[in-house]
């Protein structure tokens, strides 16, 4: 849809704010006339907040998830069980699990999952610094927290693979989760239960 705009810094604002994800052209204008009438104070915490974000998060050097330091407050906390992983697709997923409070160790973001027909080799994602981690640690047990999908199962029997005669407890989320169902999408007490009934996985 093509709109009329007798601003240019209007327009300017309206194609930023379409190209986030889920926002077309007639949301973005509603967003962008909202903040017009909101005070200047409101709008440049919201700007500089943004700003900050981009400019000073990084992410963890042990796990990858996203901290505001090189290690994050997770892997940090001296109250998280370091000898139990959770290895997830993305940043996503471990806020979906934090959010059950069902889960006491800490995680491994992998940054996607396997799928040869996107372009995504092994190779692409977080799974050597994993295999690493394992090597050098004292880990007891791996959680597979992958979607229920083919991309999912493909990446769960790889890590299996390469972790072959490993003396670590493999385990996989129980079937609360729907197949093809994506983790960040679950509610709290399904994804909860899920963990805490997880299953031995022996990459059937």
């Amino acid at each position: 849809m093509d709109f009329q705009f007798s601003s240019n810094l209007l327009e300017e604002a309206v194609n930023e704010l379409a190209k986030l994800p889920g926002i077309g052209k007639r949301t973005a204008m509603r967003m962008a006339l909202h903040l017009l009438k909101q005070e200047k104070s409101h709008v440049s915490r919201l700007g500089n907040s943004i700003i900050r974000m981009r400019e000073d998060i990084v992410f963890c050097e042990k796990c990858h998830n996203i901290s505001e330091n090189k290690i994050c407050n997770i892997c940090a906390s001296p109250k998280r069980d370091q000898s139990t992983i959770c290895v997830v697709e993305d940043i996503r997923d471990v806020v979906a699990i934090e959010n059950t409070h069902q889960f006491r160790g800490v995680y491994h973001v992998l940054g996607g999952l396997i799928s040869p027909i996107d372009g995504i080799s092994p190779s692409d994602l977080q799974i050597s610094s994993l295999i690493n981690r394992i090597q050098q640690e004292d880990i007891k047990e791996i959680i597979f927290a992958f979607s229920t999908t083919v991309e999912g199962d493909t990446t769960n029997f790889y890590i299996f693979k390469q972790l072959a005669g490993q003396k670590i407890k493999l385990s996989t989320l129980a079937r609360g989760v729907a197949i093809g169902n994506e983790i960040e999408f679950a509610d709290e007490v399904t994804l909860g239960r899920s963990i805490i009934q997880r299953l031995p996985y022996t990459g059937a």
